[in-house]
């Protein structure tokens, strides 16, 4: 009885290591469009990204700032495209996490985890629950200001209105999905490292 599970088990297993590339190919989908947007966004307004990572007043007070922008951008860019049809993958992901970390240090770290200024946390990690309560305060002004004096039923009909809280979140995440790639590769068959390496390996050997 034991042994026929182990076997219908390990049937199970190699049908879905046939398609076990959908997962990574779905990570990739997920991830190079927010990729490839940001940096086209960071070259295509260039002196204006330079002067956001230099500023130490309302910016990011980072040395080099044009190489450092230059640097962001042409990573997501490049890295996006990559990510996208499978290309180095495991290479690519870690420039790209590097940039994500560096996103999460300097720009996002000062206003906790959220993104959003959640009444319900998602995690219960947050540390910045001051910032919490005073996104709120400012979301229920925005509210009462827009109930007096605009089309409140237009404005959120879609969706409440919120305010940003600006943590970490969302660079976090994208971090372990990149992550990810680097532990799985872009995915069998449902890539082009896939089937270089499938080519290389029917060469014959000197």
């Amino acid at each position: 009885m034991l042994l026929s599970v182990v076997r219908q088990s390990q049937s199970v297993w190699e049908s879905i290591r046939k398609i076990e590339g959908i997962g990574p190919l779905l990570l990739r989908i997920y991830l190079a469009p927010i990729f490839i947007q940001a940096g086209y966004g960071k070259l295509t307004a260039f002196e204006d990204t330079a002067a956001w990572f230099g500023n130490p007043d309302w910016g990011l007070g980072l040395p080099f700032p044009e190489l450092m922008a230059a640097l962001a951008g042409g990573t997501e860019l490049i890295g996006g495209w990559l990510l996208l049809f499978g290309i180095a993958t495991r290479i690519v992901t870690l420039p790209l996490m590097a940039t994500m970390a560096v996103a999460a240090w300097t720009a996002h770290w000062q206003y906790g985890w959220h993104a959003l200024p959640e009444t319900q946390l998602t995690v219960p990690w947050e540390w910045r629950m001051d910032l919490i309560e005073q996104a709120n305060e400012r979301k229920e002004a925005a509210r009462s200001l827009l109930q007096e004096y605009g089309n409140y039923d237009w404005l959120t009909q879609a969706g409440p209105i919120t305010v940003l809280k600006n943590g970490i979140e969302f660079a976090a995440t994208y971090f372990v999905m990149l992550l990810m790639l680097l532990f799985s590769g872009a995915g069998r068959y449902t890539s082009v490292d896939h089937w270089v390496v499938e080519w290389a390996n029917r060469q014959p050997r000197p």
